[in-house]
């Protein structure tokens, strides 16, 4: 498995990976230490609860989403941020169609097997 991705990605040159469920998403970059991805949510779509031993950090580029972060809930728009911590339990929802950008350390490995992608619904062969 590759281990790091090139050094520029070119985001217009990318196809979206479908996830199910209204959401797709692009990796912007990633090495062992980190990983940033771009994910597309339609209205409705939502990331089911779930937890991982990844530090994330979220921008949302536009929309609107309902996050629930360890039982407390918040709305954020294009130009908000949400920090989550390892192994808290968390979930969103989009309420306006929008984009988020995500960032994760270490790397989500499962993101790059393809095996993470269950809270987004079913994958799309």
């Amino acid at each position: 498995m590759k281990r790091f991705s090139e050094k520029y990605i070119i985001a217009k040159d990318m196809e979206w990976e479908e996830l199910g469920g209204g959401v797709s998403r692009k990796f912007l970059g990633y090495d062992n230490q980190i990983m940033m991805v771009r994910v597309k949510f339609d209205t409705g779509a939502l990331g089911s609860p779930h937890q991982h031993f990844h530090t994330q950090a979220t921008f949302c580029v536009s929309g609107k989403f309902e996050f629930e972060i360890d039982g407390e809930k918040k709305i954020i728009e294009a130009g908000d941020g949400v920090y989550i911590e390892p192994n808290l339990l968390h979930s969103a929802v989009c309420l306006e169609e929008g984009e988020l950008i995500d960032t994760f350390s270490p790397v989500r490995e499962d993101f790059l097997s393809g095996d993470g992608v269950s809270y987004f619904g079913d994958k799309k062969a």
